[in-house]
């Protein structure tokens, strides 16, 4: 008879995500959990199937902090969908190592799910519908996880960003300018900033 399971799936998610925050995606592995928690790679078996069961359960640990409850009516669409794209970056950005995760588990996370759907639902009301609101949808995804992993792979405050501005004007003008401005500009900005130029293509 197998012996009783003393870990919650929350204790093993956690761990796994103290793995990738240390060691990054590549570092995940059954063994590498199994370290973290102080168990044999077998005993792990007894709580998750596989490395990919594992991955879901990383997301959804993580997402499952994301508040998916509608903002107020009375806002106009466009700020509905804010706070709901700054919700979900806030979490994710926080363990900026799982952004492919919530790609290929996005079909198994409940959470994300749930996020989704209530930004389509602000979508549907704005009259955003049909292919459109596919699209839609896939582009704020696509911003999102973009705009979360320039902030921390290539932040504007960076030394890339100063090594740009360094480069030859006669050659790249308007990359070397571009660059000296970009070092004033805060990561919130840059966020909402990119947002609100979606946002006014998607109203148009």
């Amino acid at each position: 008879m197998p012996r009783p399971r003393s870990l919650t799936h929350a204790q093993v998610a956690s761990a796994a995500l103290t793995v990738i925050d240390r060691d990054g995606l590549p570092g995940l592995s059954m063994r590498a959990v199994a370290k973290e928690l102080g168990m044999s790679t077998m005993a792990l078996y007894r709580y998750v199937d596989d490395r990919e069961e594992l991955e879901a359960q990383v997301v959804e640990l993580v997402l499952g902090a994301v508040d998916t409850e509608p903002p107020p009516p009375d806002l106009p669409w466009c700020e509905r969908i804010e706070v709901m794209a700054a919700r979900l970056r806030d979490a994710v950005g926080a363990h900026p190592a799982i952004v492919p995760l919530t790609l290929t588990q996005r079909h198994r996370s409940p959470a994300q799910l749930r996020w989704a759907e209530a930004v389509l639902a602000i979508l549907t009301a704005a009259g955003i519908e049909g292919e459109q609101r596919v699209i839609a949808l896939r582009g704020l995804l696509a911003y999102i996880v973009g705009a979360i992993q320039l902030e921390h792979l290539g932040p504007l405050s960076g030394d890339g960003t100063v090594a740009i501005s360094q480069l030859p004007p006669g050659d790249f003008p308007y990359m070397s300018e571009t660059a000296r401005q970009a070092r004033d500009v805060g990561p919130d900005q840059e966020f909402l900033g990119g947002l609100a130029v979606l946002l006014r293509g998607l109203g148009a």
